[in-house]
Protein backbone atom coordinates (compact mmCIF):
# COMPACT_ATOMS: atom_id res chain seq x y z
CA UNK A 1 0.00 0.00 0.00
CA UNK A 2 2.87 1.95 0.81
CA UNK A 3 4.28 1.58 -2.74
CA UNK A 4 0.99 2.74 -4.20
CA UNK A 5 0.80 6.21 -1.96
CA UNK A 6 4.44 6.75 -3.43
CA UNK A 7 3.49 6.25 -6.59
CA UNK A 8 0.41 8.30 -6.83
CA UNK A 9 2.43 11.13 -5.09
CA UNK A 10 5.03 11.17 -7.88
CA UNK A 11 2.29 11.01 -10.61
CA UNK A 12 0.54 13.68 -9.30
CA UNK A 13 4.50 15.39 -8.57
CA UNK A 14 5.26 15.02 -11.95
CA UNK A 15 2.26 16.49 -13.60
CA UNK A 16 2.89 19.69 -12.02
CA UNK A 17 6.72 19.12 -12.85
CA UNK A 18 5.87 19.13 -16.13
CA UNK A 19 2.86 20.91 -16.19
CA UNK A 20 3.32 24.28 -18.65
CA UNK A 21 2.89 27.51 -17.38
CA UNK A 22 0.03 29.56 -17.94
CA UNK A 23 1.24 32.25 -20.13
CA UNK A 24 2.43 29.67 -22.50
CA UNK A 25 -0.87 28.43 -22.81
CA UNK A 26 -2.49 31.98 -23.79
CA UNK A 27 -3.78 32.29 -27.57
CA UNK A 28 -4.14 35.33 -28.64
CA UNK A 29 -6.28 35.91 -31.80
CA UNK A 30 -5.83 39.28 -33.57
CA UNK A 31 -8.56 40.79 -34.70
CA UNK A 32 -8.52 40.92 -38.63
CA UNK A 33 -8.38 44.61 -39.89
CA UNK A 34 -11.90 45.22 -41.98
CA UNK A 35 -11.76 45.48 -45.61
CA UNK A 36 -13.31 48.51 -46.44
CA UNK A 37 -13.45 48.13 -50.33
CA UNK A 38 -15.38 51.43 -50.90
CA UNK A 39 -13.13 53.97 -48.36
CA UNK A 40 -11.21 55.43 -50.74
CA UNK A 41 -14.42 55.94 -53.53
CA UNK A 42 -15.82 57.82 -50.40
CA UNK A 43 -12.84 60.02 -49.25
CA UNK A 44 -12.41 61.33 -53.15
CA UNK A 45 -16.87 62.03 -53.70
CA UNK A 46 -16.52 63.81 -50.38
CA UNK A 47 -13.22 66.07 -51.23
CA UNK A 48 -15.43 66.61 -54.93
CA UNK A 49 -18.54 67.21 -53.30
CA UNK A 50 -17.84 69.33 -50.16
CA UNK A 51 -14.27 69.44 -49.21
CA UNK A 52 -14.65 67.01 -46.73
CA UNK A 53 -16.98 69.92 -44.93
CA UNK A 54 -20.08 67.68 -43.21
CA UNK A 55 -21.96 70.87 -43.17
CA UNK A 56 -21.79 72.07 -46.43
CA UNK A 57 -25.13 72.92 -49.01
CA UNK A 58 -25.09 73.69 -52.44
CA UNK A 59 -28.38 75.62 -52.16
CA UNK A 60 -28.81 75.64 -56.19
CA UNK A 61 -29.10 71.67 -55.97
CA UNK A 62 -30.75 71.62 -52.46
CA UNK A 63 -27.96 69.12 -51.52
CA UNK A 64 -26.49 68.97 -48.17
CA UNK A 65 -23.61 67.25 -46.40
CA UNK A 66 -20.28 65.92 -46.59
CA UNK A 67 -21.57 64.19 -50.34
CA UNK A 68 -24.29 66.53 -51.35
CA UNK A 69 -27.13 64.58 -50.94
CA UNK A 70 -30.47 65.49 -52.43
CA UNK A 71 -34.37 64.87 -51.59
CA UNK A 72 -34.81 62.40 -53.94
CA UNK A 73 -31.58 60.07 -52.73
CA UNK A 74 -32.75 60.24 -49.68
CA UNK A 75 -36.19 59.23 -50.49
CA UNK A 76 -35.08 55.99 -52.58
CA UNK A 77 -32.85 55.28 -49.48
CA UNK A 78 -35.48 55.57 -47.26
CA UNK A 79 -37.72 53.40 -49.48
CA UNK A 80 -34.93 50.70 -50.14
CA UNK A 81 -34.42 50.79 -46.11
CA UNK A 82 -37.36 51.33 -44.36
CA UNK A 83 -35.58 54.26 -42.48
CA UNK A 84 -36.99 57.68 -42.07
CA UNK A 85 -33.52 59.76 -42.58
CA UNK A 86 -34.13 63.38 -43.66
CA UNK A 87 -32.28 65.61 -45.83
CA UNK A 88 -30.94 66.72 -42.32
CA UNK A 89 -29.62 63.82 -41.41
CA UNK A 90 -26.97 63.89 -44.28
CA UNK A 91 -25.21 66.75 -41.83
CA UNK A 92 -23.63 64.01 -40.21
CA UNK A 93 -21.24 62.03 -42.08
CA UNK A 94 -21.98 58.51 -40.62
CA UNK A 95 -25.64 58.56 -42.14
CA UNK A 96 -24.31 60.25 -45.15
CA UNK A 97 -21.72 57.50 -45.46
CA UNK A 98 -24.58 54.71 -44.80
CA UNK A 99 -26.15 56.27 -48.10
CA UNK A 100 -23.51 56.44 -50.29
CA UNK A 101 -22.80 52.84 -49.40
CA UNK A 102 -26.08 51.72 -50.37
CA UNK A 103 -25.83 53.10 -53.55
CA UNK A 104 -21.98 51.72 -54.04
CA UNK A 105 -20.91 48.94 -56.67
CA UNK A 106 -17.68 47.02 -56.85
CA UNK A 107 -17.21 49.07 -60.29
CA UNK A 108 -15.66 52.42 -58.82
CA UNK A 109 -16.23 54.55 -61.98
CA UNK A 110 -19.77 53.37 -62.24
CA UNK A 111 -20.82 53.97 -58.67
CA UNK A 112 -19.12 57.52 -58.68
CA UNK A 113 -20.98 58.47 -62.06
CA UNK A 114 -23.99 57.60 -60.74
CA UNK A 115 -23.57 59.22 -57.64
CA UNK A 116 -23.01 62.39 -59.60
CA UNK A 117 -26.11 61.82 -61.84
CA UNK A 118 -26.56 61.13 -65.44
CA UNK A 119 -25.19 62.07 -68.78
CA UNK A 120 -22.24 63.51 -70.14
CA UNK A 121 -21.13 65.73 -66.82
CA UNK A 122 -20.93 62.18 -65.10
CA UNK A 123 -17.19 61.82 -67.11
CA UNK A 124 -16.25 65.00 -66.15
CA UNK A 125 -16.73 64.28 -62.21
CA UNK A 126 -15.02 60.73 -62.73
CA UNK A 127 -12.17 62.69 -63.76
CA UNK A 128 -12.19 64.99 -60.86
CA UNK A 129 -12.65 61.93 -58.31
CA UNK A 130 -10.17 60.02 -59.87
CA UNK A 131 -7.49 62.54 -58.90
CA UNK A 132 -8.46 61.89 -54.96
CA UNK A 133 -8.16 58.06 -55.27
Amino acid sequence: MKKVKISILLIILSFQVYAPFAEQNVLYIEQPECIKPFEDLWKAVCMVESTNNPLAINQEEQAYGIAQIRQCRIDHFNQLTGKKYTLQDCFNPVIAKEVFLRFAKPNLERTAKRWNGSGPMTEIYWNKVKKYL
